[in-house]
């Protein structure tokens, strides 16, 4: 065998990611949010209690407090931000791109609680969009750039420890 292989090398591997994560560590319980009725359980926010199942009594206490998404909003912060520009004057396609981001995002708050559009400015042909998520926003302006040909993006993420991620589209005529 060759030599090499036998031979023993001293690699210092990376701890495991004992990170503290972004909300702290999990809850025990029932957890409703007092604004929009959605269920904190087991490490995850759900839209209700149908589909959860309670398996013993550790899980069956109930508390009510604030989700994450909807202290954002109260508190008027985002994580993203997506600067529209030069928007066409096309009514066509100004009432196109509204229906597209509501309903964009209608659906991804149908799959998570958290992910949600916080406002919708209309500034002539300028448009600011703010969302709980910064994935959230990254995907609407991909999925933008990628409906209408003519828009080109600039992305900008907040360095630690933020996370927004700031987004500039604009259209090119």
């Amino acid at each position: 065998m060759i030599k090499i292989f036998r031979k023993k090398y001293n690699t210092k591997l990376p701890q495991a990611g004992n990170d503290i994560e972004e909300f702290g560590g999990g809850k025990k319980g029932l957890w409703f949010c007092g604004i929009c009725q959605a269920v904190y359980f087991k490490k995850s926010w759900h839209h209700n209690l149908v589909n959860l199942k309670i398996s013993d009594n550790k899980d069956a206490l109930v508390k009510f407090t604030i989700c994450p998404s909807c202290k954002m909003i109260k508190d008027k912060q985002y994580e993203g931000i997506i600067v529209i520009k030069k928007i066409p004057s096309d009514r066509a396609v100004k009432l196109n791109l509204d229906e597209f981001i509501t309903s964009f995002c209608r659906c991804a708050y149908e799959i998570d609680p958290m992910d949600r559009l916080i406002s919708l400015i209309k500034n002539g042909g300028s448009w600011i969009i703010t969302t709980t998520e910064n994935q959230l926003a990254n995907k609407l302006a991909r999925r933008i750039k990628n409906k209408f040909k003519t828009a080109k993006t600039k992305i900008n993420f907040q360095k630690e420890p933020g996370d927004v991620v700031n987004i500039t589209l604009e259209f090119i005529s």
